[in-house]
């Protein structure tokens, strides 16, 4: 599904600017629309989807589950709802995630209580040396069955249950994915399903289904963790949404504003859910010159423009281990505004990092090792000695192919703002989730070279 593999590299600093932008859609959203279209009644519309490889990837896989989708025009599409238990495919069957944890993960939650379903999910490279333990224990409480037995990772063959019964589950920890996963079965499982939120994860699909009555409950248990309760088989009403620009995308381009001397630039309609904007919240109480303005809620999300200026004064970060659900994806990006930043940044809680498209941890202390920013890293934590002045200006940035967008991005906001030149194998990976993202970097004033290989 990826395009043809380039390297890119970039060798200049960039200059001063003073734009506004708009950045990608919403991945999470956009995913999630169309898998609870795929379910609910009569025809879902959504507008301003993310056009990337990620959704593509869920797009094909709920066409080879029977499930009509239609676009529209640009970035607008129609999705012709099968109802609650309606998916169907052959025998074996083969639904290639290629490189989304989420539409895995999703896609095998909304499977596992679906009558007759037994196909083979798969995912590229990256997918498929990703642990699914904690999926697979997930999904097995409602009677889904993964073969072969003992094997943690994709592919795997998903046999749904035959009698799917509520669950209570109270484990999926820091990962909106598992909880989702959970909803998800829960939909079309007999009696009530309750998943116990132990931390305030992403929440989008929990909004979605919102919208429909007796579907879905949330409540404070005794500990004031949220307990959401999953009516089965109830109704679901066709979704009509407009994604919002996604707040993980534009985090790059806000600290490539913070650490540009004379730099400001307002990023429009982003998503500003609560439980997605730690990055922004942990910046700004540490000298972050960042606004949101333009504040309105739809649908249950809250959107609003970001207005970012450069900020001299910034100190070193101190991440306590709360913040990494709502800034989990910010991390890479995180790490550089760090080694940039004078004094000792600490990041705490961060042991699931080592579980995505890369260990991310590892590979963000090989990328500021490069440069002469020291790190010490443990497998929950994170300490990078920022230094302005310390760095190694006359060397060059490698990044190998790690398979991993966000790492990619943030080598290019490195390499912008220090004017180190940058080499960035497998640089096609950022289409996952950013495919404007070299577009809105030119138009900022970004030089960079595409350089194709074999």
């Amino acid at each position: 599904m990826l395009n043809k593999s380039f390297l890119l590299s970039v060798s200049k600093s960039i200059k001063p600017y003073n734009k506004t932008i708009s950045v990608d859609s919403d991945k999470s959203i956009s995913i999630r629309s169309f898998l609870i279209g795929a379910i609910s009644h009569n025809i879902s519309e959504i507008k301003n989807v993310l056009e990337s490889d990620d959704i593509y990837a869920c797009i094909n896989i709920l066409k080879k589950l029977g499930v009509k989708i239609d676009k529209v025009k640009n970035k607008n599409y129609l999705v012709y709802g099968k109802g609650l238990g309606s998916l169907y495919a052959k025998k074996n069957t083969i639904l290639d995630c290629f490189n989304s944890g989420t539409t895995a993960r999703l896609v095998c939650g909304l499977l596992s209580t679906n009558p007759d379903i037994q196909v083979k999910i798969k995912g590229d490279h990256s997918l498929n040396k990703r642990n699914m333990t904690k999926l697979i224990d997930l999904l097995s409480q409602f009677g889904a069955t993964f073969l072969p037995k003992n094997k943690s990772t994709f592919p795997l063959t998903l046999v749904s249950s035959e009698i799917p019964i509520g669950i209570k589950y109270k484990k999926a920890g820091v990962s909106a994915q598992l909880k989702s996963a959970a909803i998800l079965a829960g939909l079309n499982a007999n009696g009530v399903t309750n998943v116990i939120e132990e931390k305030q994860s992403r929440n989008h699909t929990e909004n979605m289904l919102l919208q429909s009555p007796n579907v879905l409950k949330i409540e404070k248990n005794n500990k004031r963790q949220n307990c959401i309760k999953v009516y089965g088989k109830k109704y679901l009403k066709p979704l009509k949404i407009n994604v919002p620009g996604d707040p993980s995308s534009a985090a790059f381009f806000t600290a490539l504003t913070l650490l540009t001397p004379h730099a400001q630039l307002k990023i429009k309609h982003v998503g500003l859910n609560l439980r997605r904007i730690g990055f922004y919240n942990l910046l700004k109480k540490h000298g972050a010159k960042i606004k949101f303005i333009k504040i309105k809620k739809i649908n249950h999300e809250v959107i609003g423009d970001i207005f970012v200026k450069h900020s001299p004064k910034l100190k070193a970060i101190k991440a306590t281990a709360n913040y990494y659900v709502s800034a989990t994806d910010e991390y890479p990006i995180l790490f550089i505004v760090a080694a940039l930043t004078n004094g000792t940044s600490i990041f705490k809680g961060i042991e699931d990092l080592a579980n995505k498209e890369s260990n991310r941890i590892e590979e963000m202390r090989k990328i500021l090792n490069q440069i002469g920013v020291k790190c010490k890293s443990t497998k929950s934590e994170m300490k990078i000695y920022g230094s302005k002045k310390n760095i190694k200006i006359n060397t060059t940035i490698k990044v190998p192919n790690l398979g991993d967008h966000r790492i990619c991005m943030s080598s290019v906001i490195l390499s912008l703002v220090t004017g180190i030149k940058a080499e960035i194998k497998n640089f096609e990976t950022v289409k996952t989730s950013s495919p404007s993202f070299l577009q809105i970097i030119k138009s900022l004033g970004g030089n960079f070279e595409i350089k194709k290989t074999t």
